[in-house]
């Protein structure tokens, strides 16, 4: 009975354990010039595990990515993809969930990801729009607007360290 107990606490306090969670990214793709490069992109996209829907705007060259709950997305994987496909993005903004996440010295992460977010004067709860201005996910142009300011960021052992804008 204790280790019934015991088992059912530990279970509803990983249940419960809140953390940052990425729900939806937007993202802008450079060079698509007609119907059929934009499929190709849209099914090189929906092939990655944690994409659960994609919904396409033609006319801004945009794609409206959801990404599924409880699987780690992979930012990297996306660029590739588009890359791979023939063209670039040209911007990558995501939505974060940060209820209950814990930000010290403008800096979080989600899995083996750190995030260093450049910009923030508040504390940040609830759903945040974050822009990616690392080389790959932004033109050059706010690449080097942000990350021109910015000092050597150190290298985390297991994951990469992405530079977000509010």
């Amino acid at each position: 009975m204790k280790t019934l107990k015991i088992f059912i606490i530990l279970f509803i306090a990983t249940v419960t354990a809140a953390k940052a969670q990425f729900t939806k990214a937007e993202l802008q793709v450079s060079g698509l010039t007609c119907s059929l490069c934009a499929k190709t992109t849209e099914k090189a996209l929906k092939a990655l595990p944690f994409v659960s829907e994609i919904k396409p705007d033609l006319m801004h060259n945009l794609y409206i990515i959801t990404f599924k709950n409880d699987v780690p997305v992979n930012f990297e994987e996306i660029s590739k993809k588009v890359k791979n496909a023939g063209f670039s993005v040209n911007y990558l903004k995501t939505t974060v969930n940060f209820d209950n996440t814990k930000v010290a010295d403008n800096t979080f992460t989600v899995g083996s990801d750190t995030y260093k977010i450049l910009n923030a004067d508040k504390a940040l709860t609830g759903p945040v729009s974050l822009t990616l201005v690392d080389k790959g996910f932004a033109p050059n142009s706010v690449t080097k607007k942000y990350l021109g300011k910015i000092t050597e960021t150190p290298a985390t052992a297991t994951g990469r360290v992405y530079h977000v804008a509010i």
